[in-house]
């Protein structure tokens, strides 16, 4: 078999499988591992899949731009935050990041509720300048216009000055392997310390999220405590579980 039609079949059984190991592409394709791990390469260097230990993954689904997501899964991510909404309490301080999902999350707010909100997120700060009881704090930083967030040494400095009772994350990618990955490596960065500032770690996540990767990691998946999704009962959600990560 020609290196292209090996390629060729590796990405087709990615599609469908939303995952591959090299033991049985050796088998499948009648080639040696050393084979498959070079095909494997390749394709990571071109961008077509993220490679992991004994195997590769998808990357995520996700358009990049900003307000490309905005409307990426809509109706899924007021799902989530709807759940998500059972976890926050009066009194609590709270860290949003600068994805999709948290935004939705700030609009569902009830007028009555009573946290401190901290976000590098600009269109969060614009949603909830004008919430009557919800003391609201901006990180500060460099505004990256495609992202909308502030990211950056200030932006971590502030952070890091920080223990807040939740953080809420926005997830590109979510892997039980490669752990929480993103596209962009500062804000990666901002997110790890968004972890690292808060007792628990809430991931909101579309399915198809799940079982993907991408190049830059935030964190370990033990640094989750609590999966949102929109669909629990996905048997991709059972190595989190058998993690002790609590789904909702």
């Amino acid at each position: 078999m020609l290196k292209e039609e090996r390629l060729d079949y590796i990405l087709k059984k990615l599609q469908a499988d939303n995952k591959v190991l090299q033991t049985e592409l050796s088998n499948d394709l009648q080639v040696s591992e050393d084979t498959v791990r070079r095909d494997l390469e390749a394709l990571a260097q071109s961008g077509q899949l993220i490679k992991v230990r004994g195997g590769a993954i998808p990357h995520s689904p996700n358009p990049y731009s900003f307000k490309e997501r905005i409307v990426y899964h809509e109706n899924d991510k007021k799902h989530i935050a709807a759940k998500a909404l059972s976890l926050i309490h009066d009194g609590q301080t709270i860290i949003l990041d600068g994805g999709t999902s948290t935004l939705t999350l700030a609009k569902m707010l009830p007028p009555h509720l009573k946290v401190t909100i901290i976000t590098n997120s600009v269109p969060i700060v614009s949603q909830l300048v004008e919430h009557p009881s919800i003391e609201l704090i901006f990180t500060g930083g460099r505004i990256g216009k495609d992202s909308q967030t502030a990211g950056g040494m200030d932006t971590i400095r502030m952070l890091q000055k920080v223990k807040a009772d939740l953080c809420f994350l926005g997830i590109c990618s979510l892997h039980p392997d490669a752990g929480v990955t993103g596209l962009d490596l500062s804000e990666a960065d901002v997110k790890s310390v968004m972890v690292e500032s808060a007792y628990k770690t809430i991931a909101l996540a579309t399915s198809d999220k799940m079982g993907t990767a991408e190049p830059y990691k935030v964190c370990d998946i033990t640094g989750i405590d609590t999966i949102v999704t929109d669909n629990p009962e996905l048997p991709s959600l059972k190595p989190y579980i058998n993690l002790g990560i609590q789904v909702l």
